[in-house]
């Protein structure tokens, strides 16, 4: 069924989000992300008490493809 569209304002659009207008039979919002983070980095609570010491954060990743995101239809 067409639809007709009045005024619209798109503020944002984030990396996985999907924006349509009229019929659609398939949509699929795909996105990816990597996080590098240190020992204590997500503790969450009130009062977190952490004791670490020396420690360090691999960051070096070797291999160019870690999660491909692929076109399905």
């Amino acid at each position: 069924m067409p639809a007709f569209v009045g005024n619209i304002k798109i503020v944002s659009v984030g990396s996985s989000a999907i924006v349509q207008f009229g019929d659609a039979i398939f949509l699929s919002p795909k996105s990816t992300s990597k996080t590098f983070a240190g020992s204590g980095s997500f503790n969450t609570g009130d009062f977190p008490l952490t004791n670490s010491g020396l420690n360090m954060t691999n960051t070096l990743d070797n291999d160019v493809i870690d999660d491909t995101v692929t076109k399905t239809l």
